[in-house]
């Protein structure tokens, strides 16, 4: 998978179970660390599109989690560094999705592959919106970076 961005985790003690590795619950957790570092590392991109918030302190409309999926292809442990790759995989109207490798970075194993849809949601009203023009704008250019990437 070509990736938009990547980030590192170093696998704790308090991640593996009485096997010996990584939990699996805990994957979701590596994913929800690479997905908020990748929309901090998009915050310039976003505010040259008008987009004033700050992923610190959300405001509405904010973002939820619909849907998670991982696939565990190999063992983690305690000590392992991980590299989380992170990829925009489709926009639509009120949701974007993102696809994932975890990667074993000593060894360049795929340990896991992922995927997650998130909803731009009004919490006050308890539904879905539309994704924010200055978001959409940057997850289709990333979008379509990614596609150039693929043609290459």
């Amino acid at each position: 998978m070509s990736a938009n961005f990547h980030h590192s985790i170093n696998v704790r003690f308090r991640d593996c179970d009485e096997l010996g590795h990584v939990n699996n619950a805990v994957y979701f957790t590596y994913l929800e660390e690479a997905r908020w570092a990748f929309f901090r590392h998009l915050q310039d991109r976003l505010r040259e599109h008008g987009w004033n918030k700050t992923v610190e302190v959300p405001r509405e409309p904010g973002t939820i989690l619909a849907h998670a999926e991982c696939d565990f292809r190999s063992e983690a442990k305690y000590g392992d560094v991980l590299d989380v790759l992170v990829k925009v995989s489709s926009v639509g109207r009120s949701s974007f999705s993102y696809e994932y490798e975890v990667v074993d970075t000593s060894t360049d194993r795929l340990v896991a592959t992922a995927k997650s849809v998130q909803v731009s949601y009004d919490a006050a009203g308890k539904r879905s919106v539309p994704i924010p023009d200055a978001l959409r704008g940057v997850l289709e250019e990333t979008l379509e970076v990614q596609g150039r990437k693929e043609k290459s």
